[in-house]
């Protein structure tokens, strides 16, 4: 317990923790604890490390008193919660009493004659009350959360009704109603649901959360249309297959969203990870070079039937009309040289195990080495032919000619046309569907795996969406409604192409090893939590011309998102507070390049000068992250450190200041939308320019640093009297929106420096 209290996720309680928020609330208390613990080993200690050791326990007390009122005041309005909470709440103040009192200064015997005092210790009493301390503060965590996961049940359970009235109603007048508050339901759902997917551990349901979120995304504004349109033209058996397809894809996103956070099974939840060649490779890698370890631990045969298996998986390759003739018999070359490598491997296997060897043999070792070479170039060539089909198909369309030929013959009432066209793009659909399927084979991690699957998913279902609206255009050539409706089809069509193109980025960076841990960040306005100069404000969309005016401004963001990103990719110190800032002003700012594309969650202006606010505040704490930094530099490299963070203060403070200005009227509002854009733009063309500087002089002294000294003198000459902070704890009774996030600040602050 002393030595890893975290080792054990649990910590003793039965309930496992599946967030980060509730992991990190836990984090300082475990840290406090740890020193408690280890410090009873010592029964000698100086006057000045048992003050330091009496203030953590008491700090740890008076927090725990704070965090059981927190408790208890959930306990209150959760009348479900209220005994298990109860019981919570009474275990973790019980515990923390008991080390206030074990770590009681009273307790200890007079100075001795070499300046220490001698302490009774009682490291048993100290152990149990800690355990009791960490498993009681988790339940109570672990119980505010389930208050989380009933708040986005509650907000599906709203959506799923007025969906469901929408579904039923007759007029235009009734409609705009009920979507009106459909639309609030929904934003509420988005802001719940994207805490959640930022707090979840397990990245495969991370990234399930995103595409089912993505889903219900996109899905609203095709709802909207697709309603309109079936309003408009009620007898038109198109439009009527067109709306009930997107109303049956809202339900099963809400109902995936829902399995997520409660960990439901469904029938489905199988289906969506199919079998990939790139999990196919690594599983037989790993057998293969167990043997080293172990020549019994499995029979030559399991390893051959293990590799056959893997080989027949290539089939999705090698079967497609799409592949030609040339990659196919690359592929087919490489199987059978793993097949040789392999039979070269069970041969040398066998004789090792027919004169019982306790280790791998001469010949084993070099088997093994180029049976992994060889199943090592199968996945070079598989992700070679997957990302290059994705990459070419791309390109062609790109020039979206399908769209355009649908577009013009439902205009024109031709439905010759549309029926031409929707069989080109039956087969466009089918080639992205299947490279989608390839490319899950190659992606190399579960998470992107799953993206892979809703591409796939997302082109089967848009595809024929977007025929059926091409035919209710050609029957209707003179309905605005109906136009309305393929345009919102066909972008969604063309924002998928998007989607892929990064998918196929980060598939390129996993496979070449580039890709980090990324940050997520979710920095939309939550309800309730505008500042007051918005709340009067007038939202405003942009129309198409404004769009493509800003589409310009909208891609260098993009390129300077990705620059940063590239950046800070480079530091070794990923945890390091220019790294957090740099990475969050450029995720940021990703946000606002999806709005220059009328995609993502900032959906009106006043989305986007919030954005811009938050931004710029963010910029800000980058600054003093900077200003800090520059301390332990000398005269020259200081100075240029404070040039760039000057520039980057005036940037963040002329952001700050055109967000907050109000305007009035479409013009104005549209001039502070570029305004703010290109004010963002050179504030992130700063941090790319300083951040390569910062990190080369971040090495520099981290490496002179490690030369003064060991670690341990390092530490001998901290202060070992630095009080624990314990100002901001609570500073409020009030128990609104109670929840994990609330409960994290009482333990936030008790930051420890170790007492010697």
């Amino acid at each position: 317990m002393a030595s890893s209290p975290c080792g054990n996720s649990n910590f003793d309680s039965g309930l496992e923790i599946k967030t980060r928020s509730v992991e990190q609330t836990l984090i300082p208390l475990v840290s406090q604890i740890t020193t408690l613990i280890n410090h009873k080993d010592k029964p000698k200690k100086s006057e000045r490390t048992l003050a330091a050791i009496h203030r953590v326990g008491q700090a740890v007390s008076v927090a725990v008193g704070r965090f059981v009122a927190v408790g208890e005041a959930i306990a209150g309005e959760n009348q479900e919660l209220k005994d298990e909470m109860g019981q919570a709440c009474f275990e973790a103040r019980r515990a923390g009493d008991a080390i206030a009192q074990l770590t009681d200064v009273g307790s200890v015997l007079p100075t001795q004659s070499d300046g220490c005092v001698t302490v009774f210790s009682d490291r048993t009493g100290m152990v149990k009350a800690a355990r009791l301390l960490l498993s009681s503060v988790t339940k109570v965590l672990v119980l505010a959360d389930r208050i989380v996961i009933k708040q986005i049940i509650t907000s599906r359970n709203k959506v799923l009704v007025t969906l469901d009235h929408l579904e039923r109603v007759s007029t235009f007048q009734e409609f705009v109603q009920i979507f009106s508050q459909f639309g609030n339901e929904m934003v509420e759902f988005a802001h719940l649901t994207g805490d959640r997917q930022n707090d979840l551990k397990d990245e495969k349901k991370k990234a399930r959360m995103a595409a089912a979120r993505a889903v219900l995304e996109k899905c609203t504004m095709m709802l909207l249309t697709a309603s309109k349109t079936c309003l408009r033209h009620p007898d038109c058996e198109s439009a009527r297959i067109n709306k009930d397809a997107v109303f049956h894809r809202m339900r099963c996103a809400l109902e995936q969203v829902i399995e997520i956070v409660t960990e439901a099974r469904s029938c489905g939840e199988n289906k969506i990870l199919p079998a990939s060649i790139y999990n196919g490779i690594k599983d037989f890698k790993s057998s293969v070079e167990c043997l080293r370890e172990n020549l019994y631990s499995s029979s030559p045969q399991s390893v051959g039937s293990q590799l056959e298996a893997l080989v027949e998986r290539t089939e999705d390759f090698t079967d497609s009309a799409y592949t030609s003739h040339e990659q196919r018999q690359a592929i087919l070359s490489v199987c059978q040289l793993a097949r040789q490598d392999t039979q070269q491997l069970m041969n040398a296997w066998i004789e090792a195990q027919s004169v019982h060897a306790k280790e791998a043999t001469e010949d084993m070792e070099v088997a093994i080495l180029k049976t992994g070479q060889s199943v090592g170039e199968l996945r070079r060539e598989l992700h070679k032919v997957a990302v290059g089909r994705a990459s070419d198909l791309l390109k062609v369309h790109g020039e979206q000619l399908p769209l355009r030929a649908l577009k013009a013959g439902g205009a024109e009432g031709n439905l010759e046309t549309v029926a031409e066209y929707s069989r080109t793009l039956t087969e466009q659909k089918e080639q992205l569907v299947e490279t989608c399927r390839l490319l899950c084979h190659v992606s190399g991690s579960e998470p992107l795996e799953i993206t892979c699957v809703h591409a796939e998913e997302t082109f089967h279902v848009i595809g024929p969406q977007i025929m059926s609206a091409a035919q209710t255009l050609a029957l209707h050539p003179s309905s605005k409604i109906a136009k309305e409706n393929l345009e919102v089809f066909c972008e969604a069509w063309e924002s998928q192409l998007c989607d892929m193109a990064l998918l196929l980025r980060e598939i390129n960076d996993v496979f070449e090893g580039r890709r980090g841990d990324k940050r997520p960040y979710l920095s939309l306005p939550r309800p309730g939590k505008h500042l007051a100069n918005l709340k009067t404000a007038k939202a405003v969309k942009l129309d198409a011309e404004e769009q493509t005016s800003m589409a310009k401004l909208g891609l260098e963001l993009r390129l300077l998102s990705s620059d940063v990103d590239t950046e800070v990719e480079k530091w070794e110190d990923q945890e390091h507070d220019i790294v957090r800032h740099s990475q969050s002003l450029a995720s940021m700012a990703y946000n606002m390049h999806l709005f220059t594309r009328g995609e993502g969650l900032l959906k009106t202006t006043l989305d986007l000068f919030h954005q811009a606010e938050v931004l710029s505040e963010e910029g800000l704490q980058l600054c003093s992250a900077l200003r800090t930094f520059s301390t332990q530099l000398v005269d020259e490299e200081k100075s240029a450190v404070m040039t760039e963070m000057e520039k980057l203060v005036a940037l963040c403070q002329q952001l700050q200041m055109g967000a907050k200005t109000p305007v009035q009227g479409k013009t104005a509002t549209f001039q502070k939308v570029d305004s703010s854009i290109q004010t963002t733009r050179g504030l992130l063309a700063v941090v790319v320019s300083f951040l390569p500087f910062c990190n080369k002089l971040n090495k520099k002294y981290k490496s002179e640093r490690s030369s003064l000294g060991s670690p341990h003198d390092w530490r001998e000459r901290q202060d070992v009297s630095t009080p624990v902070k314990e100002e901001g704890a609570l500073n409020s009774m009030n128990s609104n929106g109670f929840g994990v996030k609330s409960l994290e600040q009482h333990m936030a602050g008790l930051n420890l420096l170790e007492s010697k």
